[in-house]
């Protein structure tokens, strides 16, 4: 047979399985297999450095799925791949070069750049990749891809051509997001928003005609620079005779007419709104309304510009100051009132986002908004958990078109040449290289500086991956793809925008279910300063607090989203390293629910690194127990005339496990199926099972017989539990169940009972990754009557236990057991008294009729009084913590009747006080009898 090490060591059997699956071809899918296809493309990670926990997560959900569905039988297919995720790469090489060569972007040519970028992702690609295998992830490395690959790279093109063809994409003078640190235009979903505390700045705006004024409210009294107009609610009666009239705009020298529109709130500030069109949305569309120009007073940087006059040059904060100071010195500031701001940032650079006229590509988004809409409300999109659907339907019924270009270098570039004769002439062309027209004439058309958005070649993703738009024969079976595993964020970002591609190019929704997680939150600590500031603690000291230490009073806490700066994120690989692939894997998948918010305590990770070592020892204590079992006598099969109790027990708690496991990964509770593995094997197979099976391997008890079939049992139950840990935890399960097989080399197949035969067919497989994972064949699997006698076993044994406690009985100190109860209650007990006899430390157990006087310490359960008589050790002991006990109980009774006996107290108290007296009174005079009777025992 074979034999574990004593100690578990992951490092000693991840990298060699991991190995194994790869060469052995184990995570390749066939499209012409005939197989059912169950398929998911990875959100592709960013190449902007390494993975972090939210990576590890996903991947590690989708893994589960991937592998639990390749054991059913699927021809499962999981496509792996990375994204350059433009603005942010960008940014992070730019950030480099700058420190290594003191050079700044444009001081390269495009080309140079861009190389320098290509450089990078190939380094860190290599990194990400690295990192996915050291995770586990049973992903289809042939089929890797890059969202710029070549192929991919057309499929953009395509499907831009497309669009533009079909009049979906165009290109106008629009206000946009602006990110002044990164010079370019970002989608609103790219901004965050946070709020910060300002001012509400009222400005007076004198009438031309001299015949009074308007005062206005604004939280940005520097954008008055580029004002061309001034709105007030059409039912306002305060300005019914100014509407039409001209404002003279303080600081300059421009007249700007007061016009009535709806969108103004007549209840905020003054009910009069500056309008400036450049950089205001409302006021944006307020200005088209009204034929308003549109004066842009910000350079791309963030600064104001020469229509700004003498304040040009300043910062937007700066000029911010500047004009009011100036307001106030003229005369024009009437007050100013602390107001809170809700502020856009970038969700990249966290520069404050500003509204910036520019001429911008976009996406008609409103034209998919109805088929958006089905899409989900229909169930072609299933979303779990479905309280998302509302926040979903909320952004779609709120869309605005979808800014898809970018003023960046790395990405894909717009395929539109403009001629430079003719301006309004473009030429959209999805070929490889330049059209033939650019070709004939290269001096005449340049193409478009700008790059895509990259979320839209990430809303390709679920079938550029395929090879679209040609019709691969991946794409014909693998797609529409099964699922979606993403975090909730990305929910507009990505989730929408690939149903919506999906929906254009495919005319088929890209998955059918999407399960959104919640974010990773870490706990932060930190000590705030004389002051006012917050210091956070040293590594050393969070994972001092994280592994249970209280922090002292000067030190405050909470959950946090994970972030360098405050020191709470936790490095996935870093914990690979300390508790193994397995730990990390199934500590992550038991903190997922369907909340919004995930807390990562690191406590977790010792846990299951803990329980990876409980599996290990299960399976080598099986291992040490199956001398003398060969494969002709397992072949045999079970013989279930010799089952105990224990053993229809085991069996259909296996059912009921392998049942809700598969339940739980289909409804995506993964925390659920971790948390129901880890008690299967743990609590039910190794606390309970091996424990009743010791006496019979040992030859203790039982004939040889018995033993036998209690081997065989144990390699059914440990090869079942493997195969259903195994998505979960993938190293530990393949060593283990190669050990197992190479335990039985000279296995056939068996056509005895079913548990045998399937347990066989299992071995026979080329690896626990691809051996079949348990089903249940038939409802009366499930034994409820074993499951009901059992239980109401464990109850007495956890009701000696906690006697035990209470009496501070040493664990190795054996004690006799008294039950007493009706003859009915008792013959089920007796007939499995060796359960008792198994799992506490009882050397007799007396059986007695109801109404037996036994002494002792006592629970009642049901029907039964159980009682462990007091050993001639703890008598003094008990005897004292008895007569301390009937002391207090008596002055108790004491005070309770004297209280009763009070003809005042009766009148004056309310009749629940003197009913709950009364029945004090009557529970302690008979605890008092009892403790008498127990102290005259002793």
């Amino acid at each position: 047979m074979s034999h574990l090490a004593k100690a578990y060591d992951p490092k000693l059997i991840e990298e060699k399985w991991y190995a194994f699956w790869e060469e052995g071809g184990f995570f390749k899918a066939d499209p012409n297999s005939g197989k059912k296809p169950y398929c998911i493309v990875i959100p592709p990670p960013n190449v902007t450095g390494v993975l972090h926990m939210g990576h590890a997560l996903v991947d590690t959900l989708e893994d589960i799925l991937i592998r639990w569905k390749r054991m059913q039988g699927f021809e499962a297919l999981w496509v792996p791949g990375t994204d350059h995720a433009g603005i942010a790469t960008q940014m992070v090489v730019e950030k480099q070069l700058m420190a290594k060569t003191g050079k700044r972007r444009k001081d390269f040519s495009r080309e140079e750049f861009l190389q320098h970028v290509w450089d990078w992702k190939k380094v860190s690609e290599e990194r990400i990749l690295h990192q996915l295998k050291k995770l586990g992830c049973s992903c289809d490395w042939s089929r890797l891809r890059f969202t710029m690959d070549e192929q991919l790279s057309r499929a953009v093109r395509v499907c831009f051509k497309r669009m533009y063809d079909d009049g979906l994409i165009y290109r106008g003078d629009y206000l946009v997001n602006w990110d002044p640190v990164a010079q370019t235009a970002l989608s609103d979903d790219e901004v965050e928003h946070e709020e910060r505390q300002s001012f509400l700045w009222h400005i007076r705006y004198p009438l031309a005609d001299g015949s009074g004024e308007v005062v206005v409210a604004t939280t940005r009294p520097e954008t008055m620079l580029g004002d061309t107009g001034v709105a007030v609610h059409p039912e306002d009666e305060r300005y019914r005779g100014v509407v039409g009239k001209q404002i003279r705009l303080p600081l300059t020298d421009r007249l700007v007419p007061v016009v009535a529109d709806p969108f103004v709130d007549p209840k905020f500030g003054t009910g009069a709104v500056k309008l400036t069109p450049a950089h205001d949305f409302n006021d944006f569309e307020a200005g088209r309304r009204h034929q308003l120009p549109m004066i842009n007073i910000l350079t791309p940087d963030g600064k104001l510009n020469q229509e700004a006059g003498r304040f040009a040059g300043l910062s937007v904060e700066e000029g911010r100051e500047k004009v009011a100071a100036e307001l106030q010195k003229m005369g024009f500031l009437v007050k100013k009132e602390p107001h809170t701001l809700r502020v856009g940032l970038s969700y990249r650079s966290k520069a404050v986002v500003q509204p910036y006229l520019s001429k911008q590509w976009f996406v008609k988004v409103t034209h998919f908004k109805d088929k958006l809409i089905r899409a989900v409300k229909e169930k072609k999109v299933r979303l779990v958990p479905p309280h998302w659907e509302a926040t979903y339907f909320h952004w779609i019924e709120n869309l605005r078109d979808w800014c898809i270009s970018r003023q960046l270098w790395w990405g894909h570039r717009i395929p539109i040449w403009y001629d430079k004769i003719n301006p309004n002439h473009f030429i959209c062309y999805d070929g490889e290289r330049e059209p033939p027209e650019v070709a004939l004439d290269p001096g005449r058309y340049a193409q478009d500086e700008d790059v895509l958005d990259t979320w839209f070649s990430s809303a390709l993703w679920p079938f550029s991956v395929f090879g679209w738009p040609e019709k691969t024969d991946d794409l014909k079976t693998f797609y529409p793809t099964s699922t979606l595993i993403t975090g909730h964020d990305i929910l507009f970002f990505w989730v929408a925008r690939m149903i919506m591609m999906g929906e254009y190019a495919m005319k088929e929704v890209p998955f059918k279910e999407t399960f959104l997680h919640g974010l990773i939150y870490g706990k932060s600590y930190w000590r705030m300063s004389k002051e006012g500031m917050a210091h956070y603690v040293s590594p050393d000291e969070k994972k001092n607090y994280d592994l249970g230490a209280t922090p002292p009073s000067d030190v405050s806490s909470k959950w946090e989203k994970m972030s360098k700066s405050k020191g709470n994120v936790i490095d996935p690989i870093e914990i690979i390293s300390e508790y193994g692939t397995d730990a990390l894997r199934i500590a992550l998948t038991s903190s997922v629910t369907h909340a919004r918010q995930i807390d990562l305590d690191l406590r977790r990770f010792e846990e299951f690194k803990n329980f990876a070592n409980k599996v290990w020892n299960g399976a080598r204590f099986v291992f040490l127990n199956l001398e003398g079992l060969t494969s002709a006598e397992l072949a045999q099969g079970l013989d279930r005339t010799l089952f105990t109790l224990e053993d229809r027990w085991m069996l259909s708690l296996l059912n009921r496990t392998i049942e809700e496991m598969s339940r739980c990964l289909t409804e995506y509770t993964f925390d659920r199926a971790a948390t129901r593995s880890y008690e299967f094997f743990w609590n039910d197979f190794c606390a309970v099972y091996v424990e009743l099976a010791k006496p019979i391997l040992f030859g203790k008890t039982g004939t040889p017989e018995l033993r036998k079939n209690k081997q065989k049992l144990l390699v059914i139950l440990l090869s079942n539990a493997l195969r259903l840990m195994h998505p979960i935890v993938p190293f530990i399960t393949e060593e283990i169940f190669s050990l197992l097989q190479n335990a039985f080399l000279d296995l056939q197949s068996s056509h005895a009972d079913p548990y045998t035969s399937e347990t066989i067919q299992a071995l026979l497989s080329p690896a626990c990754i691809v051996a079949p994972y348990p089903t249940v064949r038939h409802p009366s699997d499930i034994d409820l009557k074993a499951e009901e006698a059992f239980q109401h076993l464990q109850e007495l044994v956890r009701a000696i236990r906690n006697i035990r406690t209470e009496m501070q009985l040493p664990p190795q100190e054996k004690s006799d057991l008294i039950l007493c109860g009706p003859t009915q209650d008792l013959r089920l007990i007796e007939e499995h008294q060796s359960i008792l006899l198994a799992l506490t430390p009882t050397t007799h157990i007396h059986f007695e009729p109801a109404d037996y006087a036994a002494t002792g310490a006592t629970a009642i359960i049901g029907n039964l009084k159980v009682v462990i008589p007091i050993p001639d050790s703890l008598k003094a002991k008990e005897k004292q913590r008895l007569e301390k006990e009937l002391e207090k109980a008596r002055k108790l009774l004491e005070n309770t009747k004297n209280q009763l006996a009070n003809p005042d107290f009766r009148a004056k108290a309310p009749p629940q006080l003197v009913e709950k007296l009364e029945q004090t009174e009557r529970q302690t005079s008979h605890q008092i009898s009892e403790m008498t009777q127990k102290l005259k025992t002793i």
